[in-house]
């Protein structure tokens, strides 16, 4: 079957290829609205599909953006495996469709660029996600196309940045239990990597604890992966070996419902027997039972405001080297914090 062009439609509407191309391009401002009626219906006539690639080639725009997701859990399906990724992922998209931009959405393995990936599909912007290793953001800079980061404590002001105050998020929630009278209060964490938003998180839960006069137990600290199995398994480990402990911190809403259920698993009821709180705010967090008291991070705003900050660099009208973004964060109390007061 022989592909519909614009000239066809340009024949079939009565205008020009111009008038056309106009409308394509959203450049209606051009053109007379019975003109832009003309052309609306021959497209739906004619079943017309426009060439991205060549309108691309003609106006150095692809209108594509690349969003980056990290595999730095071993997991070879993150996206589908912590909601807060796939949170994020709908507020940029839901923002760049109404720009009439399209996403590519792809995962960096640990080790590997995203510089060939980036020339290859002659983006005109990428979102990255997640914190990597310096000679990763040293080789963005090399494609000289408008970059943002997320969640990143790299400190460069060749990239747009948006983020939040990790540590005060940690100090907010472990705050909250202490203000409820918990003293054994354990953090439940991935890796505490140097610059990290795990590491911020962690020193916020210091801090209050410090605050309030508690001495920090390292041994109340259980490190390993940001993951729903991690935070069964330490539930478990908890419920048999640490009777003191009377609440966690998880640094995320999936280690928190993973730490729940290794508790309740154990024999042990939250928050009868054991407060938890989490961090994140994931849609799940109110499906728990009982429903997860937690810090709000306002993810899928996060990520529209991530798509917005990018097209405005796009578009020349962000500000040169701006400072990075912090979005506000609030605590939610729900169901399973109990207090001892």
């Amino acid at each position: 079957m022989k592909r519909v062009t614009i000239r066809d439609v340009s024949e079939r509407a009565g205008v020009s290829t111009a008038a056309v191309s106009y409308v394509l391009n959203g450049r209606e401002g051009k053109v007379s609205p019975d003109t832009i009626k003309k052309v609306q219906q021959a497209i739906k006539e004619l079943n017309y599909i426009p060439d991205f690639s060549a309108r691309s080639l003609a106006n150095n725009k692809s209108k594509l953006i690349g969003v980056v997701i990290p595999q730095t859990e071993d997991q070879s399906q993150l996206l589908l495996q912590n909601p807060f990724y796939s949170e994020f992922v709908c507020g940029i998209e839901a923002k760049l469709r109404q720009a009439g931009y399209h996403m590519i959405l792809s995962g960096v393995d640990k080790g590997d660029g995203y510089l060939d990936t980036s020339m290859q599909r002659n983006l005109d912007g990428a979102i990255i996600l997640g914190i990597y290793q310096e000679s990763f953001y040293e080789e963005l800079k090399k494609v000289e196309l408008p970059i943002v980061l997320i969640d990143s404590y790299i400190h460069d002001r060749s990239f747009n940045v948006i983020g939040i105050d990790d540590e005060e998020g940690g100090y907010l929630a472990t705050r909250h239990l202490i203000e409820n009278g918990h003293t054994g209060i354990a953090l439940v964490t991935g890796m505490i990597r140097k610059d990290g938003v795990i590491e911020k998180r962690f020193l916020g839960y210091k801090r209050a604890l410090k605050e309030a006069g508690l001495f920090y137990n390292a041994d109340h600290v259980f490190e390993s992966s940001v993951t729903f199995e991690y935070g069964e398994e330490a539930g478990g480990l908890i419920a048999r070996q640490f009777p003191d402990i009377t609440a966690v911190f998880a640094t995320s809403d999936m280690v928190a419902l993973g730490v729940m259920r290794g508790l309740n698993e154990a024999g042990r009821s939250v928050p009868g027997d054991v407060s938890v709180i989490g961090f994140d705010d994931l849609s799940i967090a109110r499906m728990s039972n009982p429903p997860l008291t937690t810090v709000n991070q306002r993810i899928a705003e996060r990520g529209s405001m991530a798509a917005q900050c990018l097209l405005e660099a796009i578009d020349g009208t962000a500000e040169a080297s701006p400072a990075p973004i912090l979005t506000p964060l609030s605590l939610v109390v729900r169901g399973t914090v109990r207090s001892l007061r």
